[in-house]
């Protein structure tokens, strides 16, 4: 595993804790008016995750795990990443990627893991902060 992606590990591990807590304040507010509990264990938390994690890219390229890790989401372009473009690479690193790294490991990392499949697919890929 390259350096960078030993950082983005870290980061991911640090928003997952992050989001685990607003989800479970979440849940306790909306646990009287809903009662299905796969709302409460599947919907909830990633609904929760994907939203701060697109709230947070939109402000600068970074979630608090990012910023912590030194981190930053660029789109190679330079413009900045948008809360919907967030959101989707977050919904296909999801998916997607699974299948992508079940696939081909030996080639899931590009560019030093600056880039992986969910950026590729949205043309964007990371850096470290300076």
């Amino acid at each position: 595993m390259k350096r960078l992606t030993k950082k983005r590990t870290k980061a991911v591990l640090i928003d997952s804790v992050i989001a685990g807590l607003v989800s479970y304040g979440v849940e306790q507010l909306v646990r009287k008016k809903v009662k299905s509990e796969f709302v409460h264990t599947v919907i909830t938390p990633t609904l929760v995750a994907y939203a701060l994690e697109a709230c947070q890219m939109r402000r600068g390229g970074q979630t608090l795990g990012y910023k912590l890790m030194g981190l930053e989401l660029k789109n190679d372009d330079g413009t900045p990443v948008t809360a919907e473009q967030a959101f989707k690479r977050a919904l296909h690193r999801d998916t997607i990627s699974i299948a992508a790294y079940v696939k081909d490991r030996a080639h899931f990392e590009a560019e030093d893991g600056a880039v992986l499949p969910h950026d590729a697919a949205f043309h964007m890929h990371v850096t470290e902060k300076n």
